[in-house]
């Protein structure tokens, strides 16, 4: 294996590369046969035939996302174990911790909470994701989020000022304001869906995807039981009038519904049973529909395309001045850099994707170049020491040329309607017991 260079990088952006992967095998912390938990989707879903052969899973109902993928020549069934969008946020996340400890030079937009304090903590928006701020790093759309909508620039709303402005009018024909304010978006992709373009603003075609799938799926069950220690049982909870209560026994204290008193309900209990304010026997089940699963083994594929970076122009400037020779290819092997320092940095993260799926490589990390006439891919070594320098030089590079990004963070104010927005559902949140909408 070799270090990647920039100058190695740039020969493989402008050249005719396809891609930089990294198939990575894992297996479960606990073991080779030790049982993971993927992610539950609301659907039931039944495991279709195969494509050749029989398996007695075929007609199973799960709530896991299952197929039939070829592997090595023949059919195997495959459970989702970390999905594209998700494994994004994951980089998002840990290109953030990089960006807070002063090691990833890239721009940040964000909305700041930290001045909406509330003497109830509920309603206390100033910790909200921790530090009382929401960066374009953390919002689902990312620059093309609501939040960000939702928020004020100088106390002009953010899409008419004119950094918004700017964004609104980028495209893949000139994608320098996005370059500027968040590169992650060009990388992971975004569609401006809420602008004012409505459906006609720009979308931005992911060109870093990754995903991890267990290979060779077994079902599982689980089981759930409790006996409670101070012998609760069958008596009527009702919903207290008083929200502050939250619950009460007795029915002249009760919320009334058509003059009657109203049974509380929320979660999954019974209404006005005690399971229902956490108290309680809970009567033994098995489920097995999310029981967990066992696999061969589990794969995490990360492919960047070159191509996709190559789509993206970057013509002129964000005042509508022709950028200079070398500016586009300058920017191009910027984003090259930050998606290869995102998919690093989510790797050193580790791969403990919620409670009992935690996952460890099998084998050292093997960052490989695909070239596009069948020959053999170029391995490189790539660490956190590495990628953070080519970022750096990379960056400075594509500012030399005229594509410079911001340095300090783009402060948005949220909109007074967006306070109460969030307030308002957190207050209603607490008052139904946590039921969603």
């Amino acid at each position: 294996m070799v270090e990647l260079t920039y100058a190695a990088l740039r020969e493989a952006v402008e050249g005719s590369a396809v891609a930089f992967r990294a198939v990575t095998r894992l297996e479960p912390v606990g073991g080779p046969a030790d049982k993971l938990f993927p992610p539950t989707f609301g659907d039931e879903v039944t495991v279709p035939p195969p494509l050749e052969g029989h398996s007695e899973l075929v007609g199973r109902r799960t709530k896991y996302a299952v197929e039939w993928r070829r592997i090595e020549g023949r059919s195997r069934l495959c459970v989702l174990l970390d999905s594209v969008p998700s494994q994004a946020n994951r980089m998002e996340e840990a290109l953030l911790e990089g960006w807070s400890r002063g090691e990833v030079p890239i721009p940040m937009v964000r909305v700041d909470f930290r001045g909406e304090t509330h003497e109830d903590p509920a309603l206390d928006l100033s910790t909200l994701c921790g530090d009382g701020t929401i960066t374009a790093l953390e919002a689902p759309h990312r620059l093309a989020d609501a939040l960000l909508r939702d928020s004020l620039l100088d106390g002009v709303p953010f899409r008419v000022s004119e950094p918004g402005r700017w964004f609104t009018e980028a495209s893949v024909s000139n994608a320098v304001a996005v370059y500027a304010m968040c590169p992650t978006a060009l990388i992971l992709g975004q569609w401006d869906s809420t602008g004012p373009k409505g459906g006609l603003g720009a979308k931005f075609q992911r060109a870093l995807v990754s995903e991890i799938v267990g290979v060779g799926v077994e079902f599982g069950s689980k089981t759930a039981s409790r006996l409670d220690p101070a012998g609760i049982v069958k008596t009527e909870i009702y919903a207290a009038a008083d929200a502050k209560e939250e619950w009460t026994l007795e029915a002249d204290e009760a919320k009334l519904d058509k003059k009657k008193p109203m049974l509380l309900k929320r979660g999954g209990g019974k209404a006005g049973t005690p399971a229902v304010i956490n108290h309680g026997n809970v009567t033994p089940t098995v489920d097995t529909m999310t029981g967990g699963v066992t696999v061969d083994y589990a794969e995490q594929t990360t492919v960047l395309s070159l191509p996709v970076l190559r789509r993206l122009r970057f013509v002129k400037d964000i005042k509508g001045d022709a950028l200079p020779r070398g500016a586009e290819g300058a920017a191009r092997v910027a984003l090259a850099a930050l998606a290869l320092a995102a998919v690093v940095y989510g790797r050193e993260r580790g791969w403990d994707l919620r409670s009992r799926c935690a996952l460890r490589a099998t084998h050292p990390a093997r960052f490989e170049l695909v070239p596009a006439d069948g020959g053999e891919p170029v391995v490189f070594e790539l660490d956190r020491a590495v990628v953070s320098r080519l970022l750096g030089e990379a960056a400075a590079k594509a500012a030399a040329a005229g594509l410079p990004w911001h340095g300090e963070p783009l402060e948005l104010q949220p909109m007074p309607k967006l306070v109460s927005l969030i307030r308002r559902s957190r207050a209603l949140s607490v008052v139904e017991g946590g039921d969603e909408a």
